[in-house]
């Protein structure tokens, strides 16, 4: 039987940099392993990223024991984590929407083919 993940969208902008927006790719097509774990161990049961020119946008499915706040800790608490997150920071650019120091927005649903199917 298949397990019902609840399923989060996230935005995020790039520095609108061509140069800077390939090299962010190229490290996501090579993930550091310890990244990849980080995110497992959060709950995190896939995670997917999906970019046109500047703008991304993640889709994430979560287990039932997942928490934006328990990954915060946990991520605050990696050294190798935060040192991704510097990095990746360098070609990140903040939503006008964002609040100060965020980076991924949590996105509203608005639509689903599949409800009340």
């Amino acid at each position: 039987m298949a397990k019902n993940f609840k399923k989060y969208g996230l935005a995020l902008d790039l520095k609108n940099d061509p140069e800077k927006i390939a090299t962010y790719i190229k490290y996501h097509q090579e993930v550091w392993p310890e990244i990849n774990h980080s995110i497992k161990a959060s709950g995190i049961q896939n995670a997917e990223i999906y970019h046109i020119e500047n703008r991304l946008f993640m889709i994430i499915e979560v287990d039932e024991f997942f928490s934006f706040e328990k990954k915060a800790k946990l991520d605050a608490s990696n050294p190798k984590v935060q040192e991704w997150e510097t990095l990746m920071w360098e070609f990140q650019k903040a939503l006008p929407n964002a609040k100060s120091g965020q980076k991924w927005v949590l996105m509203d649903k608005i639509y689903d083919l599949n409800k009340n199917v």
